[in-house]
C-alpha cells in the first residue's frame, strides 16, 4: 500500500509526497493509496531543515581559519506528522561535510 502526505504550499496549491506506511491494521484486498493531510505546509517543513543547515554552515564559516568552501550534504525525509526531517543512516542523522582551503600560489613573475 502506498501512503502519501499532502502538504499545502504557502503560495497556493499542494504537493503530495510518498511517506512510509504507518503501523497498524491494513485492509486485505487490492492495493490502495492512502492520502493523509500533513500537519504543516511544505514550505514550513523545509524551512526547519534549512534553518538547521544554515546553523551548521554558520559554525564552519566562523572558524578562525575560515575555509574557502563549505559543502554540506544531507538527506531530507518528509513525514506527514512532523514535516521534513534530516534523514538517518542506521541509528543517527547524517551530515556529510566537506571543508576546502585554497592555498595561495605565489606568482612566478614576482621575485621572492
Amino acid at each position: 500500500m502506498v501512503e502519501l502526505a499532502r502538504f499545502e504550499l504557502e503560495g497556493g496549491g499542494s504537493v503530495s509526497v510518498e511517506v512510509e506506511a504507518q503501523q497498524g491494521t491494513v485492509r486485505a484486498g487490492k492495493a490502495a493509496t492512502v492520502i493523509q493531510e500533513a500537519g504543516q505546509s511544505f514550505d514550513r517543513a523545509l524551512a526547519e531543515v534549512r534553518d538547521a543547515a544554515s546553523a551548521a554552515l554558520g559554525q564552519f564559516r566562523s572558524m578562525a581559519q575560515r575555509p574557502d568552501e563549505v559543502e554540506i550534504k544531507f538527506g531530507v525525509k518528509v513525514d506527514a506528522q512532523v514535516g521534513a526531517v534530516i534523514a538517518k543512516t542506521g541509528m543517527q542523522g547524517q551530515f556529510e561535510i566537506k571543508l576546502k582551503w585554497v592555498r595561495d600560489t605565489p606568482d612566478p613573475a614576482t621575485p621572492a
